[in-house]
């Protein structure tokens, strides 16, 4: 441990003892594909009973019609938002009727590109944007990749403890948001920096349906198990592998994350670069709209990346304009699988490392990352997504190889005694072990759920799909019968009948032409929004 690290940690230990600084805050997002119980992609709309997706705040879908994505409150303690979101799949299954949601994040078993359907959000302008946004992913990428599932995690950092942070560091002279913007891309260049043993511990997803595959090309690195399966010996994450979620002209745009403003300026110009390959493809057809527009990026959100810089966006902007405007408020951390062997894809312990993990990136010393090092990064991420439970791999550390194991139990050890820093905020040791908890899966790469999945599927012959379908009737039948939070059952009833409300009022509202109300939406995104409101 650096000393400047194991400095800063002691100085914050006597603060965090005297109660100075407040739990870090989450939320999670997951997402799960509707199937039908032979296990193929549900073709049915999403259901009615569970509230329109367009308005409703906690039950919505993400690119298809049948991928559902549930969507927690910010709570202080993780054990609420699992609890929150354990109710949100409870209420799902008393209105799926004989529907399951696939516990992977790798698809169940599909029927070419048009067999994933694109989510319908209605005839409002706000609607038909959504699902034009997902036409021009589906002319760009095809619609295959968008079945993917994950779990996105929001966290934020509590106020009191960047009010500390900033006492400590002498920096009172500099606005809170500039400084709390500032601390929050060095968070996110540490964990660029080291994304890779999330990958490796919590990867899950060594295996794909070879329906998948349409084009009937075997990639190099996986092999066949069955009729219908292909694995990856090695893998810990297909999903964040080549094979997943990819856009290689997105790679050019070379974000590592330095500044804020180099964040917001790289993805405003992605916005409003026209790209011959998606200009060939054509914007409108035969009166018909294909994409939003033939740009890098036809909105941010269609840039990807395994963490985000993040502020709630107000009405009138987009999310750089809500950063720029007032600075980063939390980050969202996109790298986790679904794991299947979880009955909700995440349980308490991974969110407790997680946080850990997240403030270890805060705490330690974290420089800017020139071109060079960008390049190497994103090269120990492939290897650890393709090979990382191969004791043979080798990641770079600056100029120096590393062992999975010895790096990461290195990072571990420094992550301890953050761990026990946000422990004197709980009652026991949950962080520390949650922390503890991993440290096997360095020495032995069969206990992770990459390790765990292949070992099921060789072990007994399953293919992929039937073992999945499997896990997701077990899980449904559990779920199920589980009772759920009698007040929240009671908001989810509620939610259901205002969510269909607040998307008529949206529809009836509309005053304008769909080309006028996306003319003005882009006129508005080209804007600059910096020093439009004052720090403090």
């Amino acid at each position: 441990m650096s000393d400047s690290l194991a400095s800063l940690i002691a100085r914050l230990e006597g603060p965090a003892r005297a109660g100075r600084f407040s739990r870090l805050r989450r939320g999670l997002e997951k997402e799960g594909l509707r199937v039908d119980p032979t296990g193929r992609i549900a073709a049915t709309p999403h259901p009615a009973a569970l509230g329109s997706k367009l308005t409703h705040p906690h039950i919505t879908t993400d690119y298809s019609e049948a991928l559902l994505e549930y969507i927690t409150p910010v709570y202080c303690r993780p054990e609420d938002a699992m609890a929150f979101l354990g109710d949100l799949h409870r209420f799902t299954y008393r209105l799926l009727g004989d529907e399951l949601i696939w516990p992977a994040s790798m698809p169940s078993r599909l029927d070419g590109n048009d067999s994933v359907p694109i989510a319908d959000y209605g005839p409002s302008n706000v609607g038909t944007m959504k699902r034009v946004y997902r036409k021009g992913l589906d002319v760009r990428y095809g619609r295959i990749m968008q079945a993917i599932a994950g779990v996105h995690y929001n966290v934020s950092l509590p106020d009191d403890l960047w009010s500390l942070l900033r006492e400590l560091e002498g920096a009172e002279a500099t606005p809170m948001n500039d400084y709390r913007s500032s601390r929050y891309f060095g968070l996110i260049r540490n964990f660029r920096r080291h994304s890779w043993l999330l990958l490796y511990l919590f990867g899950a997803s060594p295996a794909l349906d070879r329906s998948f595959l349409p084009g009937g090309e075997l990639p190099e690195k996986l092999e066949r198990h069955g009729e219908e399966t292909l694995v990856s010996d090695h893998a810990t994450s297909l999903r964040m592998s080549d094979l997943g979620y990819q856009n290689k002209v997105q790679a050019q745009l070379k974000i590592c994350f330095n500044s804020l403003s180099n964040y917001v300026n790289t993805l405003r110009h992605a916005i409003s670069t026209p790209w011959p390959a998606y200009e060939a493809l054509g914007v409108r057809r035969d009166g018909e709209w294909r994409q939003l527009n033939a740009n890098i990026l036809q909105i941010e959100n269609e840039y990807y990346s395994d963490i985000r810089p993040k502020r709630v966006a107000r009405h009138d902007e987009t999310p750089s304009q809500a950063l720029e405007a007032r600075g980063v408020e939390y980050i969202e951390v996109r790298c986790l699988d679904l794991n299947p062997l979880l009955t909700l894809g995440v349980d308490e312990t991974q969110i407790r490392f997680v946080d850990a993990f997240v403030m270890w990136c805060l705490l330690a010393e974290s420089p800017w990352i020139p071109d060079e090092e960008c390049d190497r990064l994103d090269d120990n991420r492939r290897r650890v997504v393709e090979r990382g439970r191969d004791p043979a791999l080798r990641l770079c550390q600056g100029d120096t190889p590393r062992s999975v194991a010895d790096w990461g139990g290195e990072i571990l050890d420094e992550m301890t005694r953050v761990a026990e820093l946000l422990d004197l905020l709980e009652e026991g040791t949950p962080h520390r072990d949650a922390v503890a908890a991993m440290a096997p899966r360095l020495a032995d790469p069969s206990l992770t759920p990459s390790g765990q999945l292949l070992a099921r599927l060789r072990e007994t012959g399953e293919e992929f799909s039937d073992a999945m379908l499997a896990i997701a009737r077990e899980q449904a039948d559990r779920l199920r019968a589980e009772p759920m939070d009698p007040a929240r059952e009671a908001l989810f009833d509620q939610l259901v009948e205002t969510s269909h409300q607040q998307q008529g009022d949206i529809e009836d509202g509309d005053l304008e032409a769909f080309d006028d109300f996306l003319a003005s939406y882009f006129a508005r995104a080209r804007e600059t929004r910096l020093g439009q409101e004052a720090t403090s």
